[in-house]
């Protein structure tokens, strides 16, 4: 009977591929020929063999595609290329490093790209590629470490024939344990030590300052999977006595890691087909080991091993997610969560990393019966939750279950019933609980003291909970309760209405209105409850209305009143009509003026869809203007709804009101707004309310004012009236009605006021084009998102200043909408500055650079672009910058921030006269891979002007330069060059180099005009920093000595001088110079003869065939 695992073991090592015939069939199980090493990859299982043999197996299908045979010994080593599988490195025995390529793309035959000797006689032990370019670096058992870099015919036409020179990257104290690479370091762990290689820069640093004695690995930690993009990665160093270092990209140790009390856990079983699993909760006592070696595997896992066990690390958190004991290990080879590990006997074995409820999936998948129950009884926690019902469903289980044996697995099967009776469906009742539960935001208390719970707008609660109320209380019964709440209320009340019994009045009203004896009145919040049914209501609350002005034109004759009266009403209770009265006042404040609004919503929606106003911007303002003061009145804040009710209520006019407050109003009433008034006027009537007419209030004033962002309804709305209410919103901010100065809102102030009726996505995307020209509105709808996220939990992880976790949080929330994210980034800016702005690359198309602009200070969003632009493959960054364009003026804008920031200062690069100064192109430019791919991009002519002219006000010359060749410019290019006196400039691919006898002249001229202006270089100044890094080497510059041997290489030696004597330019040439001139002659001459005499030979040949 298996024993039950501890709940905090969520994943196991499974093997459910048996490679013994895989072996068999290559003859790696006899005792002669045995597997010495492995490697692996997406598509290859690499296997060297001990007599130099390496066989190429094509994981899909486990065939053997290759073998690949070597005379200089066993295979030791082998590496497959991470970002080019046509390429494989492998290392013998004698010391030999061979690069082969494949070519099985274009079913050529393997051929042997670079070979290297550079440690004949040595061990190599470790191999490792680089992760961008075709180089293979090499490091043995006397610390040599090299790099090889090999050639391809996929580089470009001649490049397999080149062969590249070994380079010696370092020398260590010890044997070399580790190598990794990323990004231009190269990780070094020896016997006694870890170093870190900047291979570009040609740097080295210790990783930590204490010394080990022993084999200890290291490896780099990328951050950039799925969490990080462009930022470095950690390095993770293993020490004695089963610690490990944590380090930054600079080789700085941050923390250790201690993992030997962790280790004392027991460990888990091997789910293999080989034996069945046994778990022993015996707890061990701790472990003091030394890890051989450190890989990063799976997501965001370190895996060792020993020769008895293999150990996986989760060192975000500081936890063993588990290990496993496994007999006679010698290497292992990682690709994702797939291990392969060989043997000390030459076994292989293949295993896989994955989910308890993934491995019992597996297993049922190959019918393996006996072993999926086993693993569902061990990992009960994991198959019960109903989140495993997606992988393992309750019918499968079922089947497992009547697959067993009853005879012989009588223990196993009753301990599955019992798995299956705990198991949670998949929408189980907590569950459901749960999200219900959490799907709400808020609750509050009404007057009678029920908790009533506030739905998310939209959600399927709050649609429910509707029709409940719909489907359970009509509005007699509603009407009738509000009757009996007033009735307990009366001064005078009748006693026979006293004496009604409980029974009679409707039970389902009383969750929303209870007749306290403390409640003075109905509560408001109550009365609202009616809103579900709003359509079949106004009816009834139209007949009120008119009974209500029968009403009252009787109270104004009584002779009439008591004439008409019958006798049969004279014992009536005589508070009914008060009653109603008081009924109205609550309901038909809200209810009708709601009625009023979705009246007015319907007819402005109807008319922004007519065609014809569709493409007249008039008519579309003249139709929102109607609806704006509907909405006022309607949803408004307090305070106005306050002062236009009692100020249209005492004018008794609609025309009065918009002329007060929104006058820009078309002068148009409807037959429900009309009512409403009335209505409400003779409300007052009948209340005799008496009061002084209030000041009129002038609404634009409370633009300048700062209102609070609303960004909840202040009453809940219907959904269909909600989607129009934001439709009409939304075109009202984006026609710009407010910006006019004849309008009553400011943007600001209708952003705030009606934050909750806006599209978010439309308001932000209107917001990146106006910004600049309105920071308030983009100041307040930063305020706005900023509130409406406050609620998430996101929210928390940022406070606590985590960069890392905040950014993971942030990624579980995909998919998420850009204008929440968006909030969340100012948060981040707001804590962490530039590196938040960094670390925002990843979260790209969802955050553009139009958002981080808006948000973040240039110089951070210019680091924000560099990122972006780097992080895409080296071909694609070209075309994807142009992509981000939009609109073209964008070029210059970011061009003109590139070459401002992070830039020499211009008294470097310019003379007082606006001259290049002398060698200032070798000047340091921070953003200059942004800026050479701006300068790169196609754009029309008078846009290159723009940005030629740019880079010479700079003195940006390598740009300035290529921008001149771009636009046929040569002769300001040759001036330019001069004056910068650097040969190189003419020479480099990306050179200007004269074309034609005219354009040598003209260097020729300009050369010896400048000769004296830059014959003395300037002399350091006072600060130390001379110019060319300080150096007063002579070599390289432009002189008419040095402009004529580059002539003599092109048109020969004679002509050159003959040229440099029309030009009337003297030149002295040195013996060095004459010696060149002179072998340029000799060679000449023998080309010219070589030449000739093949012309001879093909013309021999030529005529003996004809004849």
């Amino acid at each position: 009977m298996p024993l039950v695992v501890p709940e905090n073991h969520s994943h196991v090592l499974a093997e459910f591929d048996c490679l013994d015939p895989l072996l068999s069939a290559l003859r790696l199980d006899s005792g002669r020929l045995k597997c010495t090493c492995l490697a692996v990859s997406r598509k290859w299982l690499a296997l060297g063999t001990s007599t130099g043999g390496l066989h190429l197996i094509q994981k899909e299908g486990w065939k053997q595609r290759l073998i690949l045979t070597h005379k200089e010994g066993s295979i030791t080593q082998v590496a497959c290329c991470p970002h080019d599988e046509d390429f494989i490195a492998v290392a013998t025995s004698q010391g030999l490093v061979v690069v082969w390529e494949l070519q099985l793309e274009r079913r050529g035959r393997p051929e042997r790209v670079s070979v290297s000797s550079e440690h004949r006689g040595h061990d190599i032990t470790a191999l490792c590629w680089d992760t961008n370019a075709l180089r293979v670096f090499v490091g043995d058992s006397a610390g040599k470490v090299s790099c090889l870099r090999a050639g391809s015919s996929k580089l470009g036409k001649g490049a397999a024939f080149v062969i590249f020179p070994v380079q010696t990257v370092t020398t260590v104290d010890s044997r070399v344990v580790q190598l990794g690479y990323y990004e231009g370091r190269l990780l070094v762990s020896s016997l006694s030590r870890c170093y870190l290689c900047d291979t570009e820069k040609e740097k080295f640093w210790r990783v930590g300052n204490k010394e080990r004695d022993g084999e200890y690995g290291a490896c780099f930690f990328p951050l950039s999977r799925g969490l990080l993009v462009g930022q470095p990665p950690l390095l993770y160093c293993a020490r004695p006595g089963s610690r490990i270092w944590e380090a930054n990209f600079n080789g700085e140790v941050l923390s250790t890691h201690q993992f030997k009390q962790l280790l004392a856990c027991p460990p888990l079983p091997l789910i293999t087909y080989r034996n069945e699993p046994n778990y022993n909760p015996t707890h061990k006592s701790a472990q003091s080991l030394c890890f051989p070696k450190l890989l990063y595997f799976g997501d965001q896992n370190l895996l060792t091993w020993t020769d008895s066990a293999i150990f996986i690390f989760t060192p975000q958190n500081g936890q063993v997610l588990l290990w496993t004991e496994v007999k006679d290990l010698a290497d292992v080879a990682v690709h994702r969560n797939e291990l392969f590990c060989l043997h000390g006997s030459g076994r292989l074995s293949h295993l896989s990393l994955l989910s308890a409820e993934r491995c019992v999936e597996r297993l049922l998948r190959k019918e393996s019966w006996t072993l999926a129950a086993t693993v569902c009884c061990m990992f009960q926690h994991a198959v019960m939750t109903s989140r495993a019902r997606k992988c393992v469903p309750m019918d499968h289980l079922e089947q497992l279950k009547s697959q067993l044996s009853s005879s012989s697995q009588a223990e196993l099967i009753h301990q599955l019933e019992e798995v299956i009776l705990k198991l949670e469906p998949l929408d189980s009742a907590c569950s459901s609980r749960r999200s219900s539960i959490s799907s709400h935001e808020s609750f509050n208390i009404l007057d009678c003291g029920i908790y009533r719970v506030i739905s998310r707008r939209g959600s399927q609660s709050d649609e429910e909970t509707g029709s409940l109320l719909n489907q359970s209380v009509s509005e007699e019964e509603r009407l009738k309760e509000f009757s009996f709440v007033q009735e307990e209320d009366q001064v005078d009340h009748d006693p026979q209405s006293g004496e009604r019994p409980d029974a009679d009045r409707p039970d389902q009203g009383l969750q929303f209105h209870l007749p306290l004896s403390f409640r003075s009145k109905p509560p408001r919040m109550a009365l609202q409850a009616v809103k579900d049914s709003v359509s079949s209501f106004v009816k009834k609350t139209t007949e009120k209305i008119n009974t209500l002005q029968m009403n009252s034109e009787l109270r104004q004759r009584p002779e009439f009143k008591e004439s008409s009266q019958p006798d049969a009403l004279a014992g009536a209770p005589s508070y009914s009509e008060e009653m109603e009265n008081d009924v109205y006042n609550e309901v038909s404040n809200a209810e009708v003026a709601m009625e009023v609004l979705r009246a007015a919503t319907e007819r402005a929606v109807s008319q922004i869809h007519d065609p014809l106003a569709v493409l007249d911007p008039v008519c579309l303002r003249e139709a929102l203007m109607e609806w704006l003061p509907v909405l006022e009145r309607t949803l408004g804040p307090a305070n106005l709804l306050s002062a236009s009710v009692t100020n249209s209520s005492l004018d008794g006019s609609e025309e009065q009101w918009e002329r007060d407050y929104l006058s820009p109003c078309t002068d148009q009433q409807q037959p429900t707004e009309s009512l409403t008034v009335e209505a409400k006027a003779v409300e007052l009537e009948e209340k005799e309310v008496v009061c002084e007419k209030p000041q009129t209030l002038n609404i634009s004033s409370l633009d300048d004012q700062t209102e609070p962002v609303r960004v909840a309804p202040p009453t809940p709305l219907p959904t269909d009236l909600e989607a129009n209410l934001s439709e009409l919103a939304t075109l009202h901010m984006e026609l710009s009605c407010f910006r006019n100065q004849q309008d009553v809102l400011g943007g600001s102030t209708f952003l705030r006021r009606y934050f909750f009726l806006l599209d978010t996505e439309r308001v932000r995307r209107m917001c990146l084009l106006c910004y600049r020209q309105q920071p308030k509105i983009m100041s307040s709808f930063s305020e706005a998102m900023l509130e409406l996220t406050q609620s998430s939990k996101v929210v928390e992880v940022i406070q606590k200043g985590d960069l890392l976790k905040s950014l993971r949080s942030l990624k579980d929330l995909q998919p998420c909408a850009a204008s929440h994210l968006l909030a969340h980034f100012h948060r981040l800016y707001e804590k962490h500055g530039e590196a938040a702005v960094r670390s925002f690359a990843q979260f790209f198309p969802v955050i553009t650079p139009a958002d981080v602009a808006a948000v973040a200070q240039q110089s951070h969003f210019l680091a924000y672009l560099d990122n972006l632009v780097q992080s895409r493959p080296e071909e694609h960054r070209l075309s994807f910058l142009q992509s981000l364009l939009e609109p073209e003026s964008l070029r210059h804008d970011w061009l003109e921030l590139a070459l401002t920031h992070d830039a020499p200062q211009l008294t470097d690069t310019l003379t007082s006269d606006g001259r290049p100064r002398w060698h200032s192109h070798r000047f340091t430019w921070g953003y200059r891979r942004l800026l050479s791919l701006l300068i790169r991009l196609p754009a029309d002519i008078s846009s290159k002007e723009k940005m030629t002219e740019m880079c010479r006000s700079h003195g940006y010359w390598t740009g300035y330069l290529y921008l001149c060749k771009e636009l046929q410019s040569r002769t300001e290019a040759f001036s330019t060059i001069c004056q910068l006196d650097d040969v190189s400039l003419l020479e480099d691919p990306d050179g200007v180099e004269p074309e034609t006898l005219d354009e040598w002249k003209l260097l020729l001229q300009l050369s010896q005009q400048y000769c004296g202006v830059a014959a003395a270089p300037p002399a350091a100044d006072v600060n130390g920093t001379g110019w060319s890094n300080g150096s007063t080497d002579c070599q390289g510059r432009i002189t008419p000595e040095s402009l004529t041997l580059m002539l003599a290489r092109t048109v020969g030696p004679d002509r050159a001088l003959a040229l440099l004597h029309e030009c009337g330019v003297q030149v002295v040439l040195s013996p060095h110079s004459k010696l060149v001139c002179d072998l340029l002659r000799v060679t000449e001459k023998r080309q010219r003869a070589m030449i000739q005499t093949m012309l001879e030979r093909c013309d021999r040949f030529l005529w003996s065939q004809h004849a």
